[in-house]
């Protein structure tokens, strides 16, 4: 498709703009080099190769998805968006990307970009802090707290006989309702059962555990999930997994 869309529209596409790892219908991770053929496909045509890392930005490692496969794959984007983990919680985000591409703004360029919060001072301050902070460490704590909660969920899953799949990107993962093998598409995700998963969230809330209220986003781990967290976590899951069971 996008070939087909370049072929027919090449000289009138300005840029793409993707998720590096997509997390708005639950997490879909990219196929092996996908990023790198769009990345690739926009280098041949001239269009700029913007990737959206809102939610993967400082959160799957310290440069993102693009840390994580880019550099492997050999593809760099033009432009990319940040958020969300860069604010340390507060309202915060930024762009940037290839230094002859960002001149184009002002002062050095003619477009002129600016907004109403715009530099915030208390969010710039916490994010400062926050990336300061994230540590490898903090990372690898990250990542741990997010195999135990993932496998235990599963776990749990399998043991009531419930029909899911695990998919992650990084320590951001999701868990689909479904007796599909993977979830590849929204196609496929918006497939998934729905009450079950309204089962399992109100049983975790019940005992203590707010996971997101729908059954397409995804999962983030944090610092603060310490040891007596993630515990409690741990201890929800089997009556939950039971209550997803009952409502098949």
């Amino acid at each position: 498709a996008v070939e087909a869309a370049f072929a027919e529209h090449g000289d009138r596409i300005a840029c793409l703009i993707t998720e590096a790892s997509p997390g708005n219908m639950g997490v879909v991770p990219p196929e092996p080099g996908f990023n790198a053929f769009l990345a690739e496909t926009c280098r041949r045509h001239g269009a700029l190769f913007v990737s959206d890392e809102v939610m993967t930005g400082f959160r799957v490692s310290r440069s993102g998805q693009w840390g994580r496969d880019g550099a492997v794959e050999g593809w760099t984007p033009d432009l990319m968006t940040f958020g969300k983990v860069m604010g340390g919680g507060f309202p915060a985000a930024a762009f940037g990307g290839r230094a002859d591409v960002m001149a184009m703004l002002s002062p050095e360029g003619p477009v002129y970009q600016a907004g109403t919060l715009s530099g915030n001072p208390i969010a710039t301050a916490a994010g400062l802090a926050t990336l300061r902070l994230a540590t490898d460490e903090v990372y690898a704590r990250v990542d741990e707290v997010a195999v135990a909660i993932s496998t235990a969920a599963t776990k749990a899953l399998s043991s009531a006989g419930v029909p899911h799949v695990l998919q992650s990107a990084g320590n951001m993962f999701s868990l689909f309702f479904t007796d599909a093998a993977a979830v590849p598409d929204y196609a496929t995700a918006s497939g998934q059962d729905t009450a079950a998963f309204k089962a399992f969230f109100h049983a975790m809330l019940d005992r203590g555990v707010y996971l997101p209220p729908s059954a397409f986003e995804a999962w983030f781990c944090s610092s603060a999930h310490d040891d007596r967290a993630v515990q409690q976590v741990l201890d929800a899951l089997p009556a939950a997994a039971e209550a997803a069971g009952a409502a098949q």
